[in-house]
């Protein structure tokens, strides 16, 4: 169990920052995109030409690829989820018009764009059912989601660093494919989004950083922590109509797999980008637990590589119902 009169303190102390954060790491409302500026528009007569385009494209990409998008949309529109988690973290007060719930509500804001762009553009591409769909999102919103790091800062921290930095390899790597293959619209959309979340994540990273400098025994305990538990994805309760919490999960994981959209590989490499950025083991004036966390991070990459590299890419395919038949 941790010293929670110790991260409140932290909290508290950094909150005084936020202000700074928000405008180094986020875009001013009316100068960043908006969903409207990369879909066909409605009023224009050109708009049944530009969705006959669109769902030309979306017919042709590989359907594990297709299946990756519609998962990371739906992961996108669970957006409630997340902000409620984060506004319940110890040292967060939502009464407070500046502080930490100043930097959540902004940072959803910006976040809400992607699941709006996302789904608009699966609804016009007409390769996608979409009540399924809806049917999913409501699923994982209910469903809420268990990431293993109760209410702690330090924890939330370290795993909205690695998940903001995993979600924007997912959305850049969808987009890369779509425009091999000619789409570069789609492929434009993810990219916008993609930069998004890697700005995200360098606030998130940032937030540990100076974590870091203020209580490094703590914060070193705890990315152990969060490591040794393995980091879930936010969606890993999703289900489709007739299922189970959770029963979906492995077959979306698998797809993005097989369009080598996001693997193990890929898990590895932001955890050592991680240990990288925090500069984790040049760390000194640590406790004896928090050296051992230390010394069990550092030899972690190596450990997860000789696992991943004996786990054969998964080939059971599953019939998705969010897809047309």
């Amino acid at each position: 169990m941790y010293n929670k009169l110790v991260r409140l303190e932290v909290m508290r102390n950094l909150g005084k920052e936020v202000n700074d954060f928000i405008s180094s790491y986020l875009t001013p409302v009316e100068k960043i995109w908006q969903p409207t500026d990369f879909l066909p528009d409605s009023a224009s007569s050109e708009f049944k030409y530009e969705v006959e385009e669109l769902q030309t494209f979306a017919r042709e990409m590989d359907y594990d690829l297709f299946v990756t998008l519609i998962g990371d949309c739906i992961t996108e529109e669970a957006l409630p989820t997340y902000e409620s988690w984060l506004m319940g973290i110890d040292g967060v007060n939502q009464e407070e018009s500046s502080g930490w719930a100043k930097w959540i509500r902004n940072w959803t804001a910006e976040e809400n764009r992607h699941g709006d762009l996302l789904n608009k553009y699966l609804y016009l591409c007409g390769r996608v059912n979409m009540r399924e769909v809806e049917i999913t999102t409501q699923y994982l919103i209910q469903d809420g989601l268990d990431i293993g790091t109760t209410m702690d800062p330090y924890r939330n921290f370290i795993y909205t660093s690695f998940q903001e930095t995993a979600t924007n390899v997912s959305h850049r790597r969808v987009g890369t494919l779509a425009k091999q293959s000619g789409n570069v619209k789609l492929a434009k959309m993810c990219g916008v989004i993609a930069a998004d979340e890697a700005r995200h994540a360098k606030a998130y990273k940032h937030f540990v950083t100076r974590i870091f400098e203020v209580d490094p025994s703590e914060m070193m305990i705890a990315f152990e922590d969060m490591m040794r538990k393995k980091i879930v994805m936010p969606a890993h309760l999703m289900r489709e109509s007739g299922q189970k919490a959770g029963e979906l999960w492995a077959h979306f994981s698998d797809a993005a797999q097989r369009a080598m959209v996001y693997t193990g590989h890929d898990y590895i490499n932001i955890l050592s980008e991680l240990l990288s950025d925090w500069k984790i083991e040049h760390i000194s004036g640590l406790n004896e637990k928090a050296e051992k966390a230390q010394e069990y991070l550092m030899k972690l990459p190596g450990r997860l590589q000789k696992i991943t590299d004996r786990i054969a890419t998964p080939d059971l395919d599953h019939q998705f119902k969010w897809i047309k038949s």
